[in-house]
């Protein structure tokens, strides 16, 4: 993919200004559809990446595009993915300081990728299998202007 987006394809993501933007980082392509379409029936727009690339990939955009670290409300990973992991990508958020909420799922919560996940300041995590209300109810707490 080009450096940057072009408007077309942040529409074609689900960009929908001034609606509180969700990037949602998960390798496995079903529960990735079910937590997106959750959320966006919930109000939120949400941006959908299969990896740590493609979530680094889609921020830069946001960041080009709209010009301000404010440009989504709520970052949520999965810990484990192909390439970057979610964990890793989380660390290049924090090293540009970037404040967005954190969010991340696994199914892997070993005690270091709990201890990683507090460092970086993760504001919430799900093991999976999780509670769908739960989770809608954590984002909601975490991107109130949803409401």
């Amino acid at each position: 993919m080009r450096p940057s987006l072009e408007r077309s394809k942040l529409e074609a993501q689900g960009y929908i200004p001034h609606t509180p933007r969700v990037i949602l980082a998960e390798d496995d392509e079903e529960l990735r559809r079910l937590l997106a379409s959750t959320l966006r029936r919930d109000g939120y727009e949400v941006l959908e990446a299969s990896n740590g690339f493609e979530l680094l990939e889609l921020l830069a955009d946001q960041l080009l595009h709209l010009g301000s670290m404010d440009c989504c409300k709520l970052v949520i990973a999965d810990i484990r993915m192909p390439g970057a992991n979610g964990l890793q990508a989380l660390e290049a958020l924090r090293g540009w300081d970037w404040a967005t909420p954190l969010m991340v799922i696994t199914a892997f919560g070993d005690e270091k990728a709990l201890a990683q996940s507090r460092r970086l300041g993760v504001d919430a995590m799900f093991d999976k299998p999780f509670d769908l209300d739960d989770f809608r109810t954590a984002v909601y707490y975490l991107v109130p202007s949803a409401r």
